[in-house]
């Protein structure tokens, strides 16, 4: 699975989802991947641009840096690979008429069920650790706020009281006894 340049923050529409490339599918669905292309052209209408699309030559680049995607020119692919998005790899499974089409698909599905699942997970894990730290944040200031008005409550007290002052500062200048000092004889 990809997610293409300029993910959902950033565009709308199939750009923005998550797809499986003609490649990967083809390899699952055990058929060629020019095979599987020329089934989806075939069957054209079954393939609006929210179930399938052709990358641009720069999001082929893009995927290309980021994955296994052979370079142009060196025996690789001489066009921009097709993906799928989860509806598009539903419809698969109608055009390519197979049992293990069928098998395939139904795993897919599955998987995109339990992406989308683990997704929901992590946004509701992500609000919950926001509130906490709106709540954590509310506390923190009310106590910062309570132990400056504990230190200032407290000044006065210490400044006038000379006998605090001292016993203050007599523990402030305590210090800990040395360590023993072990002497080892030199002819040992």
């Amino acid at each position: 699975m990809a997610t293409l340049p300029g993910g959902p923050s950033e565009s709308s529409g199939p750009r923005g989802h998550q797809v499986m490339l003609d490649e990967d599918l083809s390899g699952l669905y055990g058929v060629e991947t020019r095979r599987l292309v020329e089934q989806v052209k075939r069957n054209r209408e079954r393939f609006p641009p929210d179930f399938m699309f052709q990358l641009t030559k720069e999001e082929a680049a893009a995927l290309r840096s980021q994955s296994a995607i052979s370079n142009t020119g060196r025996g690789g692919r001489r066009y921009a690979p097709y993906v799928f998005t989860e509806q598009g790899v539903a419809m698969l499974s109608s055009v390519l008429r197979s049992n293990r089409a069928v098998a395939v698909n139904i795993t897919i599905m599955r998987t995109f069920v339990e992406l989308r699942r683990v997704a929901a997970s992590h946004v509701a894990v992500e609000r919950r650790l926001e509130d906490l730290e709106r709540e954590m944040g509310a506390r923190l200031g009310t106590h910062d706020q309570q132990l400056e008005e504990i230190q200032r409550a407290a000044t006065p007290d210490l400044a006038t009281s000379s006998s605090a002052t001292q016993g203050w500062l007599h523990v402030a200048r305590r210090r800990r006894p040395p360590a023993p000092l072990i002497v080892v004889p030199r002819g040992s």
